[in-house]
């Protein structure tokens, strides 16, 4: 039976779908927070275990969209990805350690810097047929290895996809455009997901129940949200200058009462 809790997690899942479709990486910082304080999921482990879930199914979806567009730096995106792996699984093992409520403060904190990146975020590189191969290994391997590293042990701490760092990651290792950029970065996106989710399971800190509903939630929204993101492509930036005041606004609102529970 689907009862009125289910159809509200689907109702978020749906928010957060149609977020992450029209304004692209940084759309799933929302769900820890709608987890906890609109679905009343009662850890902040269990939301961000639950939410990596989520994210991770959500941008496997999208990757199968960006591989048949041929937007995707396979292999530049899977070293990213099998390097942040690791660090994925250091930083799930260090957010299971910290006390819920700080780790709600920290999230707050998150959400700042998010907004502030959003506000400042610049186009891709130029490099279009960048490639990872011997000739270019010595130079990519590092900065790809380092970079996929730092993001991944950031993600799995959160539970977050980390897309807003992942794309700029990429362009900076590559210089490769935009488009390619946000392709690849589903890769990395749908791993750090699975690890931190793996991680966060082993530990029973998942709501199964609540992450099949906001995933099937996510799926329809971020059809909608990808529809809608083509209409109002004009006023993209407009958008997203709009989502990083309202990321920024929420995460000074959990900042602030992650900081009060914890004094």
């Amino acid at each position: 039976m689907v009862g009125q809790a289910d159809l509200l997690t689907i109702a978020v899942g749906s928010l957060v779908g149609l977020i992450l479709g029209l304004v692209g990486g940084g759309g799933s910082i929302f769900a820890v927070p709608l987890l906890v304080y609109v679905i009343g999921v009662a850890s902040p482990h269990v939301a961000v275990g639950t939410s990596a879930l989520a994210v991770a199914a959500t941008a496997a979806s999208g990757l199968v969209s960006h591989a048949r567009m041929g937007s995707v730096k396979w292999r530049c995106a899977v070293v990213f990805a099998l390097s942040g792996i690791v660090g994925a699984m250091l930083g799930a093992a260090l957010g299971k350690a910290v006390d819920g409520q700080h780790l709600m403060a920290l999230f707050g904190i998150l959400m700042l810097v998010v907004g502030v990146v959003m506000l400042r975020r610049r186009g891709g590189g130029d490099a279009a047929d960048v490639k990872l191969n011997w000739e270019s290994a010595r130079r990519l391997l590092p900065r790809l290895i380092v970079g996929g590293f730092a993001v991944g042990a950031f993600s799995g701490f959160f539970g977050i996809g980390g897309g807003f760092l992942i794309v700029p990651g990429l362009i900076g290792a590559t210089a490769m455009p935009l488009l390619n950029a946000i392709g690849s970065s589903l890769v990395s996106i749908a791993a750090f997901g699975l690890t931190t989710a793996a991680s966060y399971a082993m530990s029973d800190l998942i709501d199964w129940r609540v992450a099949v509903f906001f995933i099937a939630g996510g799926m329809l929204g971020g059809i909608a949200g990808s529809w809608l993101a083509r209409r109002l492509a004009p006023r993209r930036v407009i958008l997203n200058r709009v989502f990083a005041g309202l990321v920024i606004l929420v995460g000074g609102f959990i900042t602030i009462k992650g900081l009060l529970a914890v004094i």
